[in-house]
């Protein structure tokens, strides 16, 4: 059970981001993966739902869930993709 806790943990820590003034976050696309969603359109419904709670719970939903844009690879061209920063 601890090398399964400790997996876990590294494959977060893979992914985690760390601002210039020194706060983490991670991107919603790559916890989609690191989660094993194969289609970003399922993994929204979670952030949804996670944003409602957080909300619930009194948070500032627009700052703990940033959304961003980035330009990706698409075959021969890039093409934008919206993200969200957690």
């Amino acid at each position: 059970m601890k090398r399964l806790i400790a997996e876990e943990y590294k494959r977060f820590e893979d992914i985690k981001q760390v601002r210039e003034d020194g706060s983490e976050f991670w991107s919603a696309r790559e916890l989609a993966v690191a989660l094993d969603y194969t289609q970003w359109r399922n993994f929204t419904g979670v952030i949804k739902r996670a944003m409602i709670a957080g909300e619930n719970s009194g948070h500032d939903i627009f700052h703990d869930f940033a959304e961003v844009s980035k330009i990706v690879e698409a075959g021969a061209t890039n093409k934008p993709v919206n993200s969200i920063e957690e």
